[in-house]
Formats: structure tokens, C-alpha cells, sequence
């Protein structure tokens, strides 16, 4: 079957004239002369069918069709760019570890600890991507992944690496800190994140004697983690995030606990091993590495 495909060339020149709203300028940045970018636009359309381009007074502009042509072929030109670099930057050696993380744990957790591992393995290429949480995927482009315990991914291997515990945080100069730190919560400005919308309700419940407002799902609302720190950082309420997300911000005194509460939440992570790549020696190490990297500190023994 034929494939209505113009050469990347084509899309090239027809790319750089849209972005410069002329022919020259496009020629100039391609090198080419205005002549050769003319010609190659008028294979396009013919190959296409479509008028893409038109002249005006004010120069070369795009048709109604030029520019939804445009809009769908610039991000697939980004993509087969960032395909053919990627491809570029491979090791000969193969040394190269693929790992998805939920990106709150991979911002929050993982992130800061990676110099370890890198250390431990000098010549490892390590690419962090983000795991999607809600999309389902048959064939998961990773090694390995990092993600919630309910994260489907149909043959892999999958092992428990971490529960979670959710701190209440705000910031120093809150309003209402001192009724908050005391257990009641009645006035306080909750803020939600999105795909957590009970989790000021579990939180609640697993603590005893606090004081709840009596919306528990009213309050500004947030996509990411991120972006909900940054709202207690500016005192726009409180959060409700996991401890290891605001180490640094708590240690730094920028937040600080709401009350002294942790509550385990509902919600745990595990490591996820592609099908393809359980024999595999650096995968497994850098399971094992992560694995350690969770467990808990051994308490030591009084004599």
C-alpha cells in the first residue's frame, strides 16, 4: 500500500517558511536559495492537493489548510528530532538504563538519590521518563518502573518497594498555625490535588482527636504535586502531600508540619521489571539498589 508521506526535506522547508511568515528568511536559515524553497513548496502541494501557501501584500502567509497542516506536522517533526538524537546519544557499549516514575516519587524521591547509583555504575547512561499514572499501555517502553502498586503492566515483574506517609504542611507565617498545630483544622484553606480527592478525608480519619472543616473537598485544586508545594509556599492554604515530596522544604524551615501528624496512606509504590530485561545485570542492579535505597534504617540494638 502507497504511503502519502511528503520527505522530511519538503516538511523541513515548509516548517522553517511558516515559523518566518516568509520564503527568504526560510531559504536564509536552510541555506538554500529562494528559488529551491519555491520549488519545493509546489511539490508539496501538488503532492498534497492542497493550496498551503499564498502571497499577499504583506508576503508569503499560510492558507486555512497550510496552517492546521502546520500545527499537526511541527510537533512530529520535534518528536523525529528528538527520535534521531536519542538514537545519537546510544553508547556503544549498550550501557544505557530506560526508567518510568511516577512523577511525584521521581521529583521528590528518586531524583535526589540518583548520584549514588550513577556513582556505583560510572558507565551507565540512566533516562528518567515520566510513567504515566492513568495511561494504560500494553508494551511499556522501560526497563523499569516505578510506580503505584496498582499500576498495570501486563508480564512484568513486579516487587513492593515503598509504602507512603502524608504530612499536613504550610507555611511558617499561616494564618490559623497555632489552632492547626493543636489539632483543629475547622479554618483552615485545604488544598486538593486532583487525582487525590479523598485524601483529606483518609487523612482525617486515620488521626485521631484533629478537627476537620466541614467540606473536606473544597479548597483551590492542583495537577501536580509540584505545583501544590508551590501553593503552601506562597500561604495560599495547606497541603496534604507524602513526607519524602517536602524533606527539603522542612528541613529548610520553608514549610513547616501543619501538626505533627504522619498517616500512612492508602497508596504504595513498586518497582516493575520489563519482561525483556529480568536477566538483565545493570536492571538488576539498579533494583537492588533502589530497593535498598527504600527499606527503612535498622534500628540499632542497646547493648
Amino acid at each position: 500500500m502507497r504511503r502519502h508521506i511528503p520527505s522530511t526535506r519538503a516538511l523541513l522547508i515548509f516548517d522553517a517558511v511558516a515559523r518566518h511568515h516568509g520564503v527568504g528568511k526560510a531559504a536564509e536559515e536552510l541555506c538554500l536559495t529562494h528559488s529551491a524553497v519555491s520549488q519545493q513548496l509546489r511539490l508539496l502541494e501538488e503532492q498534497i492537493g492542497v493550496r498551503l501557501v499564498q502571497r499577499t501584500a504583506r508576503g508569503t502567509e499560510l492558507t486555512e489548510a497550510g496552517r492546521r497542516y502546520h500545527g499537526q506536522i511541527s510537533g512530529d517533526l520535534l518528536r523525529l528530532q528528538n527520535h534521531t538524537l536519542e538514537a545519537m546519544a546510544q553508547r556503544a557499549d549498550g550501557l544505557r538504563l530506560l526508567v518510568g516514575a511516577v512523577p511525584v516519587l521521581a521529583e521528590g524521591w528518586l531524583t535526589p538519590r540518583l548520584p549514588e547509583f550513577v556513582s556505583r555504575n560510572p558507565g551507565c547512561s540512566l533516562h528518567l521518563q515520566v510513567f504515566p499514572t492513568h495511561l494504560y499501555m500494553e508494551d511499556q517502553p522501560f526497563d523499569v518502573g516505578v510506580q503505584y502498586d496498582d499500576a498495570v503492566w501486563p508480564g512484568a515483574n513486579a516487587q513492593p518497594l515503598m509504602g507512603e506517609s502524608c504530612v499536613a504542611v504550610c507555611s511558617p507565617r499561616a494564618k490559623g498555625r497555632a489552632a492547626m498545630a493543636r489539632g483543629d483544622f475547622r479554618a483552615a484553606q485545604l488544598l486538593q490535588l486532583r487525582t487525590r480527592m479523598g485524601a483529606w478525608e483518609e487523612w482525617f480519619g486515620q488521626v485521631p482527636n484533629l478537627r476537620a472543616p466541614d467540606n473536606l473537598v473544597a479548597g483551590h485544586r492542583f495537577d501536580l504535586f509540584s505545583s501544590l508545594v508551590a501553593a503552601v509556599r506562597a500561604d495560599l492554604g495547606v497541603g496534604l502531600v507524602p513526607d519524602y515530596f517536602v524533606e527539603r522544604e522542612l528541613r529548610s524551615g520553608e514549610l513547616v508540619l501543619a501538626c505533627p501528624h504522619r498517616a500512612p496512606s492508602s497508596r504504595g509504590y513498586s518497582v516493575f521489571v520489563a519482561p525483556s530485561r529480568t536477566d538483565d545485570l545493570l536492571v538488576g542492579a539498579f533494583v537492588a539498589w533502589l530497593r535498598a535505597a527504600a527499606a527503612p534504617p535498622v534500628q540499632a540494638v542497646a547493648a
